[in-house]
């Protein structure tokens, strides 16, 4: 007797067989996952997915960058739009040329909505030797199947001012 058959007992006995037990057997199939959707795990998924997003230019392996763009996806950089994985593939094609990755980045901070639909991940980008030459600031959205893929993204150079 499986486990759904029998919290669907009332008194020893079944009740509305077709609707009743589908019903609470679909709830308790979905739990698990609602669960596991607290802001911690969603802000984890979210942080690992920008780290894996960075992975492709060191990598280098631009199809993989390329996967983690939204359809819908715009990258700014230098007052310079890119709309769409195509033209951001064209765009950023050179930096995936050569042996060694031009920059890299990091998040360093990630925010996800409460609702787990958007997430803003920012944080220092490098040059080969370590120095921060930028930051970067991106959204995520949580598309099909729960991957997350960037719909926006704005590299800014780094401040050259004093520090007080």
């Amino acid at each position: 007797m499986s486990a759904c058959t029998l919290l669907c007992r009332k008194d020893g006995r079944r009740y509305n067989p077709l609707m009743k037990r589908r019903t609470f057997c679909v709830t308790l199939l979905a739990a698990p996952s609602v669960l596991a959707e607290t802001p911690a795990n969603l802000s984890r998924q979210v942080r690992e997915t920008e780290m894996a997003f960075a992975r492709t230019l060191a990598d280098r392996n631009l199809s993989a960058f390329v996967s983690f763009l939204s359809r819908e996806t715009i990258f700014i950089s230098n007052d310079r739009v890119a709309r769409g994985p195509g033209q951001v593939a064209e765009r950023w094609k050179s930096y995936f040329d050569g042996p060694q990755a031009p920059f890299s980045w990091e998040p360093q901070q990630v925010q996800v909505l409460d609702s787990g639909t958007l997430a803003m991940t920012s944080g220092p980008v490098r040059d080969p030797a370590g120095k921060r030459i930028g930051t970067f600031n991106s959204v995520w959205r949580r598309e099909a199947h729960g991957h997350w893929k960037i719909v926006l993204d704005n590299g800014c150079p780094a401040c050259d001012c004093a520090v007080r």
